[in-house]
């Protein structure tokens, strides 16, 4: 068959184009099943949560010009959903941009019986380090809870784990002042049964503000954290470079950057020292490569946001198996996850975690089937993230 569609023999151009949206697990997931007309299929995610409805708008106004193109222009392609409308980016476009990627990557290396890393450069590793994500918040009050569960992911032979802050999981109230106190009790006093040999990360979810940040990385003992994760919103590269100047924990920052633009200064200034690219917003892999190089000659290593489907996933094992500058992907896979995400009957075809890493498929395209009806019957639900407010009434960040 290959043969046949190289030689001409079968028309390889773009179909059809639906989103499907539905629920797995805990949470909806927006996929995009771009179809050619010699019956190869592709998969692409979305990853703006809660806003997928507005992501199927852009992607109906893409598939205008889309029918009909050849999908192996997949720069090209690229080029012209960015460009050819007079306000362009945002997380909306690209995210609908980033699934349409994937896709077109996945039909490519279908037609040429490659796997998509393939396409990127080929695969510097043969398997793909992950960090465990522990969801007992970091309180003194949950002490025992917390080190129950990093000992066990510990004991299973993980080396890198990454925590949530005190009164993250409260759905109407963070304040940030108690948030931080308690945090960095609680690390402090995690670090001391783990040891100093463990990686320890920890994800604020960009809820601090500049000085908040400051006083809480200040609280901490020198080797206490190994990561911090979005302790700020990235809008304003110049609070990030102020914030970096007062301390000296390494920075965890990208899942929010929906462009190489968006990045540029990230990079440029050395703002972070782990590129947290999401695969799913950036605007897919064409994209992601891009900043990844860029990222390369700053010493910089991509640590990739990953909390979505397995579709997110295999994309982002593609993207971690190309390339050079790699330190660990984030799963929730890990033995403790209870979300759902990664449905086996849903998705028969999947990459399975196995202990502490994905081995790289050799599988062409992405490496993942979904079983369509058993997805479509997953109705999706009404999503809203928490609408937070500190304790004086006003609002504050999700």
């Amino acid at each position: 068959m290959l043969w046949f569609i190289l030689s001409g023999g079968m028309t390889l151009k773009i179909q059809t184009i639906d989103t499907l949206l539905g629920c797995v697990g805990q949470r909806n997931q927006l996929l995009v099943k771009v179809v050619t007309e010699c019956g190869i299929v592709g998969w692409g995610e979305s990853g703006l949560s809660n806003r997928e409805h507005a992501v199927i708008g852009a992607i109906e106004h893409f598939k205008s010009f889309l029918i009909g193109s050849d999908p192996r222009r997949i720069g090209r392609i690229w080029q012209e959903m960015y460009r050819s409308h007079y306000f362009e980016g945002g997380r909306v476009l690209t995210a609908a941009m980033s699934a349409l990627d994937i896709a077109l990557h996945d039909i490519v290396g279908k037609a040429l019986d490659v796997p998509v890393y393939q396409l990127l450069g080929g695969k510097q590793r043969d398997l793909v380090p992950c960090f465990a994500c522990a969801y007992t918040e970091a309180d003194p009050d949950k002490m025992e809870d917390l080190v129950k569960e990093v000992t066990a992911l510990i004991d299973l032979g993980w080396t890198t784990v990454r925590v949530i802050p005190s009164g993250f999981d409260d759905p109407e109230v963070f304040e940030p002042r108690d948030s931080i106190v308690r945090t960095a009790r609680a690390l402090e006093a995690l670090r001391k049964v783990i040891g100093p040999d463990i990686t320890l990360g920890i994800d604020y979810h960009h809820r601090l503000s500049v000085a908040e940040t400051a006083s809480f990385c200040q609280r901490l003992e020198s080797g206490t954290l190994d990561f911090l994760e979005e302790p700020i919103r990235n809008q304003s590269p110049d609070a990030y470079a102020a914030l970096r100047g007062l301390t000296s924990v390494p920075f965890a920052i990208g899942e929010e950057f929906c462009s190489k633009w968006t990045a540029l200064p990230y990079v440029e200034r050395g703002l972070t020292q782990y590129l947290r690219v999401d695969v799913c917003n950036i605007g897919g892999l064409t994209e992601a490569m891009k900043v990844l190089g860029w990222a390369e000659a700053h010493y910089i290593d991509l640590m990739p946001h990953n909390p979505l489907g397995p579709v997110c996933t295999a994309a982002t094992i593609h993207l971690s198996a190309a390339a050079p500058n790699f330190s660990l992907m984030e799963t929730h896979q890990g033995p403790f996850s209870k979300f759902g995400w990664h449905d086996p009957a849903i998705f028969p075809k999947q990459h399975p975690l196995q202990g502490s890493h994905y081995v790289i498929s050799d599988a062409p395209g992405l490496g993942v089937e979904v079983n369509e009806e058993a997805f479509r019957s997953s109705l999706p639900i009404v999503a809203e993230a928490p609408h937070l407010r500190r304790n004086d009434g006003s609002h504050t960040n999700w």
